[in-house]
């Protein structure tokens, strides 16, 4: 028969497996402070007053007001009021599509609740990246931060629906078919485009 060499266990020395689970619990802390820092910056979403109900979603259409700044302050857009009475046909508010902006405008409005007002910070790579609009006031690769009111949302049909009657009724007015309609001498009114 064969004969199998033998190696004699040796005894660990007293506080040498202390130091061995040290070494490896400090490697699992650097190793996951590596990953966390190659992680590249969220969409930040605060909350100043609180919206009720669902939120919307990424085929939605929203009514904003909104101040967009730059991480130093400065400003550079503002919502506007639509240069058109709306009879309250639509809400209040800039109308977008939740799918029609930049990324990370899509995100941070798809957790927001009618009503809410928002602090949403966008990282560079969530916003317009090396490649702001050309003439924008927005320089490549910045954060941006908004200050939105979410005034109200709707499905993409339903906001369709509204612009259309919306539509029709100034081009009543335009024709003197409605009270209070423009008359002759009055400069006709703005037709309202669809939201993109």
């Amino acid at each position: 028969m064969t004969e199998i060499t033998r190696v004699p266990l040796q005894p660990i020395a007293k506080g040498s497996l202390t130091k061995l689970w040290l070494g490896v619990i400090a490697a699992a802390l650097l190793g996951a402070g590596i990953a966390w820092a190659s992680v590249p910056a969220g969409v930040e979403l605060d909350t100043i007053t609180e919206g009720s109900g669902p939120t919307p979603g990424a085929n939605d259409v929203v009514f904003i007001k909104y101040v967009g700044k730059l991480a130093d302050g400065t400003e550079f857009d503002r919502s506007r009021e639509l240069p058109f009475p709306t009879n309250g046909i639509i809400p209040d508010g800039m109308p977008m599509q939740v799918s029609g902006v930049v990324p990370g405008f899509s995100e941070g409005l798809q957790k927001m609740q009618k009503g809410g007002k928002y602090v949403l910070r966008i990282p560079a790579d969530k916003g317009y990246g090396a490649t702001p609009p050309p003439g924008a006031p927005i320089p490549p690769n910045a954060d941006l931060e908004f200050e939105v009111e979410l005034v109200d949302f709707m499905s993409e049909e339903d906001a369709q629906r509204r612009f259309q009657v919306l539509q029709q009724m100034m081009q009543a007015q335009q024709g003197g078919q409605a009270p209070g309609g423009a008359g002759a001498g009055d400069a006709p009114a703005a037709t309202p485009a669809p939201p993109q």
